[in-house]
């Protein structure tokens, strides 16, 4: 790099004089700079072996669904894509990696964009999750109200971190950033129920209530 001196977080010094693109050179000789270099991410799509069952997981309904009510709204099946994935979702919790081959498959979509757009989105789940999400708000209405004791409460009732499933498959805990519900901070949901004005208390009987069968119909959302 000559003259060119490696920064911290992937950021080099250089001179303005020194970035010669071509035959020009951006702007005339000056102080340092700091320039970003986009570092690659590769994934060893090509090389990834599928896990397949028998059955499909998009199946006749699902397609016949998507042909019915979703395709005659858009000018091209790509942007059937994200209700495809919800569909997927809804009903097995997760979107397994042979599902977004079927899904590429019905829509007539590489498979690498059906997995670029899966990846993408935060409220897809690409791995599975136990059966009860717990969900809690670290905007900082929740953060300024003590998100981190409600957030604590789960980890140390069920011995797990933030990401984590129970070794039981019940429960996966994840923060979240707004739940819309500043005025009653803490809040969190549990699956689709809200809670709010939680306590640490609070948010055990919560977890209590859904093992004792009181509460809690499943996270597949």
């Amino acid at each position: 790099m000559g003259r060119h001196a490696r920064g911290s977080h992937g950021l080099w010094r250089v001179n303005k004089g020194d970035m010669g693109f071509g035959r020009g050179r951006l702007g005339a000789i000056g102080p340092p700079t700091l320039v970003a270099i986009m570092a690659w991410i590769t994934k060893p799509s090509a090389t990834t072996k599928i896990e397949r069952r028998d059955a499909p997981y998009l199946t006749a309904a699902m397609k016949d669904e998507l042909s019915k009510t979703y395709l005659p709204r858009y000018e091209t099946t790509h942007a059937a894509l994200l209700p495809a994935l919800h569909m997927v979702q809804h009903e097995y919790g997760w979107v397994p990696p042979q599902a977004m081959l079927e899904v590429a498959e019905f829509l007539k979509l590489k498979p690498s964009d059906v997995i670029d757009t899966a990846s993408f989105y935060e409220e897809y789940w690409l791995k599975p999750k136990g059966k009860h999400l717990i969900s809690i708000c670290r905007s900082i209405a929740c953060e300024f109200c003590g998100h981190e004791k409600i957030t604590q409460a789960v980890k140390d009732r069920l011995n797990i971190d933030v990401g984590e499933t129970s070794d039981d498959g019940m429960f996966t805990l994840i923060e979240l950033e707004c739940l819309g519900s500043c005025g009653t901070a803490p809040a969190a949901l549990v699956d689709e129920h809200l809670h709010e004005c939680l306590t640490p208390q609070d948010m055990v009987k919560a977890i209590d209530d859904i093992y004792a069968g009181k509460g809690g119909h499943g996270s597949h959302h």
